[in-house]
């Protein structure tokens, strides 16, 4: 008779860092891949996604799992994410929904959580003021300047921008991202200088969102930046992806979750 063995896939958990970001030791951050939770099926297996149609009861355990990893005992603070530049400043913990894409605190212990399934998750800190923030990057909430709220989020706290490090995290590749010429045409009538940001392959447009939230740093005065190279779209990198799930025509699709904490 065969005997049915159950996995423990805690230990595929995938905790990707920042090499900037890892050397402040008042902090814990890290990006999560789709690996090392307890969903199964589409959602297999690290779905942080509350909002997805995954069992509740897997995603809370994941949560719990990521929670583990990064060290906090309180739950990760999570926004109902809208594709907005709404960002909220925090000084104590809390049980609110909160609607809007990104988030800042100075407080220790305050697990910040950003969801994507192709979108960048932006990680910000200010190793000088102890400043952590995150930020829900799509296209929508990078063309409302999202981005240049927040670093204006951390100067109103007293930052100084030679002080803020920024993380682009996973998000897929330009290569990976075909879009319409009104999508273009949006970006280039909000300025000439975006055309850089998309390229033409065999008469398709190809739009560089990773590019595109770089230059927003880069124009803001911020110079500490890293990039997480990697593709949510490609399969092989083990992320979730709506495009790849669109693509696949699949009705819903897991989420990445990451994650940044004052110690």
């Amino acid at each position: 008779m065969l005997q049915t063995i159950k996995l423990n896939l805690k230990w595929d958990l995938i905790l990707i860092k920042s090499k900037k970001l890892k050397k402040f030791q008042k902090i814990n951050h890290g990006f999560f891949n789709s690996l090392g939770g307890t969903s199964s099926g589409i959602y297999k297996s690290l779905n942080c996604g509350i909002g997805s149609q995954d069992y509740k009861k897997n995603v809370l355990q994941n949560l719990k799992i990521v929670s583990n990893k990064i060290g906090t005992k309180k739950k990760i603070i999570l926004l109902r994410q809208i594709h907005s530049n709404k960002i909220y400043s925090l000084d104590k913990f809390t049980k609110k929904k909160l609607t809007g894409d990104g988030v800042i605190t100075g407080t220790k212990g305050i697990a910040l959580g950003i969801l994507t399934a192709d979108c960048a998750p932006v990680l910000f800190y200010d190793y000088k003021k102890n400043i952590i923030g995150a930020l829900h990057a799509g296209w929508r909430g990078s063309y409302k300047k999202i981005i240049k709220k927040m670093i204006k989020s951390f100067q109103i706290k007293g930052s100084k921008l030679n002080s803020i490090f920024a993380v682009i995290g996973p998000c897929i590749s330009q290569d990976s991202y075909e879009v319409k010429n009104d999508f273009k045409s949006l970006f280039i009538k909000q300025d000439k200088k975006n055309k850089i940001h998309f390229k033409i392959i065999k008469s398709k447009f190809f739009f560089d969102l990773r590019g595109y939230i770089y230059a927003q740093l880069r124009s803001s005065g911020i110079k500490n930046i890293d990039i997480i190279k990697k593709d949510t779209f490609d399969q092989k990198n083990n992320f979730f992806s709506a495009r790849r799930s669109l693509k696949k025509k699949i009705n819903d699709y897991g989420r990445n979750i990451s994650i940044i904490m004052i110690k």
